[in-house]
């Protein structure tokens, strides 16, 4: 490990030296690429030189106890700062280990969430709505921008499917763990007799991916229009702009029908279908990869039932780590961060046993 960072330091030394030089910024593609690789290595380079001067003080520290001549209340003081010194550099060694951990390459990426109501009827798709407004919170929080791309509306203000971009810095690293099945327990709106049902939501969280990561040729694709519909059949306008696009080679189907513009629509439905078709491929590569080496949270099942929300009793429950929080309300005004924080340090050690093993 510390000869990896001793590399790093070096290599953090001599990205300094290019970012600033003339040359190279006048290249400004190469510069961002060095500015990039600069910032990424940065928090690790402080965590080991932060390492690196608490080994100095504990090592000063002990030449200084092995001299005579101080009295009492000098070397407890020494002493104190040796025991601070050694449980702060047991703390930043963990984070330095943590720093060197693989990184997602889809972790800086735009995501695309995709929220279909599952089993429960008009309660699912009250909940998908829910659901929806919860992440469009949660982005504004965050100063991420939300863009609808594709909903299927029900009579009642619900949602069938509805599909939205979140864009904003590292979106994909906190949201990637809310794919799965989402369970709301609680009493619906139409329930006369006060009974709590149990209905589900279905999320996907999909990295938004550029043309240039995964091949789309457009002979596997069939593009059809045909006219735009709302709740309830009721005609949105009377020109064929929606369009559906289906992915030949493997199936994906995509509809989008929210613009006026048919143009408008294909440009969404293919930013849809190129993520759908890349998260088969991860997914493919993921099921290539034994059971047990995969992380308690990161396997990206979307069959498994992830998290409940209990309305009457005011709490949420993730199952994948055993947390539980007793503030609904917050939670569904887009209150994510201490689950996401959870789901981040669960999946972080996950990954650390299997470093170590």
């Amino acid at each position: 490990m510390f000869d990896k960072l001793s590399f790093l330091e070096d290599r953090f030394a001599d990205l300094e030296k290019k970012i600033s030089d003339p040359e190279i910024i006048a290249d400004q593609q190469k510069w961002r690429v060095l500015c990039k690789e600069h910032s990424d290595i940065t928090p690790i380079v402080e965590k080991y030189r932060e390492y690196k001067g608490l080994s100095e003080n504990i090592e000063e520290a002990a030449m200084m106890l092995s001299e005579s001549g101080l009295d009492k209340e000098e070397k407890q003081l020494i002493e104190e700062e040796v025991v601070a010194s050694k449980k702060r550099i047991e703390e930043v060694s963990e984070e330095i280990k943590v720093l060197l951990l693989p990184k997602d390459p889809n972790d800086e990426k735009n995501v695309i969430v995709e929220i279909r109501g599952g089993t429960g009827g008009d309660e699912a798709a009250l909940f998908a709505s829910d659901l929806l407004r919860m992440y469009s919170m949660y982005a504004e929080t965050r100063h991420w921008k939300v863009e609808l791309l594709s909903a299927n509306e029900t009579d009642i203000g619900g949602y069938k499917e509805v599909t939205f971009a979140i864009n904003g810095e590292s979106a994909y690293s906190r949201l990637k763990f809310e794919s799965g099945v989402h369970r709301v327990q609680r009493i619906p709106s139409t329930e006369s007799g006060g009974r709590i049902h149990t209905s589900a939501a279905t999320v996907a969280v999909l990295p938004e991916v550029e043309d240039v990561e995964v091949e789309i040729n457009q002979n596997d694709l069939r593009i059809d229009v045909f006219r735009a519909g709302g709740p309830g059949g009721q005609c949105v306008n009377t020109t064929d702009s929606a369009v559906r696009i289906t992915h030949i080679p493997t199936g994906v189907v995509v509809s989008c029908q929210d613009e006026k513009s048919q143009h408008k629509n294909k440009d969404k439905a293919m930013k849809i279908l190129r993520s759908r078709v890349y998260d088969m491929m991860i997914q493919q590569q993921n099921d290539a990869i034994s059971q047990e080496r995969k992380s308690q949270v990161g396997s990206g099942d979307r069959s498994e039932r992830i998290r409940t929300y209990n309305f009457p009793q005011g709490r949420v429950t993730d199952h994948r780590i055993g947390l539980t929080l007793h503030r609904l309300d917050s939670v569904m005004n887009g209150d994510l961060d201490e689950i996401i924080d959870a789901l981040i340090t669960s999946d972080q050690s996950e990954k650390l046993k299997m470093n170590e093993a």
